[in-house]
């Protein structure tokens, strides 16, 4: 299960000059005087999960006036990346011996929908309008989270993060017999840990370092006790890895570090009577 944050969060500029194309994406001026050199850059700018753009000076200059066209420009950026690695995924994995799930989060485009739904020919499943099964087990998925300082493209607040909760375990045969594989971590667990930030999006620095507030759903952590599913799986809060309880029901973030060329995951064995054992892994 690939359940987002699935794209990059921004363009780093590769201006072409007279000697060759400059960055100063790392903080200092880099110039690379030729091709193998750009394309070297090109891939450390796409290892750290952003998209490197050439262009000329007069065009950075028409981004900065129309910050329109530049969304146009990373949409684009996010839809060839999105596509390049759905083909990676079907070279590389037996679908037919192998289930594979695929969904966006919160800070995904809606353009990656389409992307990810044109591979369902190809055996991948697409999670977010019903409910799949996965080892004999519904699962229940939602790509929504409540509100955020960086207004992403999938957010609700509060009443309607539950009424999309609501819609989805509708769906459901059994509620108490299924799997929640919600995007938002449930609010109040070790899962939702986030810095706590100033106005302008810095962090509050306190006597310990760096404060930490619970930012998860309410809405996700009434669901969870209420319907009471067999485990469940979020995200979101990348620097929040970790596995907790809810009412006695077991939660876990994988959390994310794709940053650091690290790569997260949880592994959850099941038998017939429900879940045996469940852990983080990473590499």
């Amino acid at each position: 299960m690939l359940c987002g944050d699935l794209t990059g969060k921004g363009v780093v500029p590769l201006v072409e000059e007279k000697q060759g194309f400059v960055s100063t994406y790392y903080g200092r001026r880099q110039l690379f005087r030729n091709e193998k050199d750009v394309v070297n850059a090109e891939k450390q700018i796409a290892m750290t999960g952003l998209y490197p753009l050439r262009c000329t000076p007069e065009q950075v200059e028409q981004y900065k006036s129309d910050p329109k066209l530049l969304d146009v420009v990373m949409r684009e950026k996010i839809v060839a990346r999105m596509k390049e690695w759905m083909d990676l995924l079907v070279q590389k994995i037996d679908l037919k011996k192998t289930q594979v799930v695929v969904m966006p989060g919160n800070d995904d485009d809606p353009a990656v929908d389409d992307v990810i739904k044109s591979y369902g020919e190809a055996g991948v499943q697409w999670a977010l309008d019903g409910p799949i099964d996965i080892a004999g087990f519904q699962v229940a998925s939602l790509a929504h989270v409540n509100p955020t300082p960086w207004d992403t493209p999938r957010e609700a607040d509060e009443e309607g993060m539950a009424k999309l909760i609501e819609a989805q375990v509708a769906k459901l045969d059994n509620p108490g017999r299924s799997i929640f594989n919600f995007h938002a971590p449930p609010n109040g667990t070790e899962l939702d840990l986030a810095p706590k930030l100033k106005p302008d999006l810095t962090p509050v620095m306190g006597a310990g370092g760096v404060e930490m507030i619970h930012v998860g759903s309410t809405a996700v952590r009434d669901a969870i006790k209420k319907y009471r599913p067999l485990i469940g799986l979020h995200g979101h809060i990348h620097e929040s890895a970790a596995q907790d309880h809810v009412d006695g029901i077991p939660v876990i973030n994988p959390g994310s570090e794709y940053g650091e060329d690290v790569l997260r995951g949880a592994i959850v064995e099941t038998s017939k009577e429900g879940i045996v054992q469940f852990w983080r892994v990473e590499g």
